[in-house]
């Protein structure tokens, strides 16, 4: 990777799915970039597209036609191996749902990318403890899933998102699941992530959600309708 490769740079993606014979354009002929540090939200109605570019930018899915390339790397001539690797290495998922093991512990559960890389037990644990320690989870490392409250578990689910320190954090509706205090208390550890040097998109329908992001790529009938970026 160059230094001064943006994080995500996407020329004319498009994704056609054919679905009972016919042809739906989830995605048409989006071209952006994301430079290193940048927070911003995609929007849009459902349906518009946000979910398949999520998708695409997380290695989850391939495009119909266009480029995406990741610190540089164009994603298409990637084996599946690699798309492996980037997926667990650079790239930090946040769901909705929280996605945590029931019947492990929070340290545990944040340990979970670092035990695929193939990391020693004692550095797993070093690292796990300094991202729940980010997400200000310290207190409760040894608590499971059923143990702690929903904006608790999602903290922990960012945490694990952290963990391998990814060039990429990719969060898809991280409030939705939770009430309004709460979820704007993970705004907030989200801006605190930014802050801290971190590139982050947020996938939401939620207009005050977007308005903590720096910028906002609205999606409509999966075209980018507009790209606004707020003056600082």
């Amino acid at each position: 990777m160059n230094p001064s490769d943006p994080v995500i740079s996407v020329e004319n993606l498009a994704r056609v799915y054919t679905l009972g014979g016919q042809e739906v354009h989830a995605l048409r002929q989006a071209t952006f970039t994301v430079e290193k540090n940048e927070f911003l939200a995609v929007m849009g109605p459902s349906g518009s597209g946000k979910s398949t570019l999520m998708n695409l930018i997380g290695c989850l899915d391939t495009p119909t036609a266009g480029t995406y390339r990741l610190n540089g790397r164009l994603v298409s001539s990637m084996t599946e191996d690699e798309l492996a690797a980037v997926r667990n290495r650079d790239i930090g998922f946040v769901f909705q749902v929280f996605n945590l093991l029931s019947r492990t512990t929070a340290l545990r559960n944040v340990e979970l990318p670092l035990i695929y890389g193939g990391i020693k037990k004692k550095e797993r644990e070093e690292k796990a403890r300094r991202a729940l320690d980010m997400v200000e989870m310290t207190a409760r490392i040894h608590h499971r899933p059923s143990e702690l409250s929903g904006g608790e578990r999602q903290r922990v689910a960012i945490a694990r998102a952290l963990v391998n320190d990814p060039s990429l954090l990719l969060a898809d509706e991280p409030t939705g699941n939770l009430d309004s205090r709460t979820g704007s208390e993970i705004l907030k550890l989200f801006s605190k992530i930014h802050a801290a040097g971190n590139t982050i998109i947020l996938v939401t329908h939620d207009h005050d959600v977007a308005a903590e992001t720096q910028r906002i790529i609205y999606l409509r009938d999966g075209l980018i309708e507009r790209d606004e970026r707020k003056e600082l």
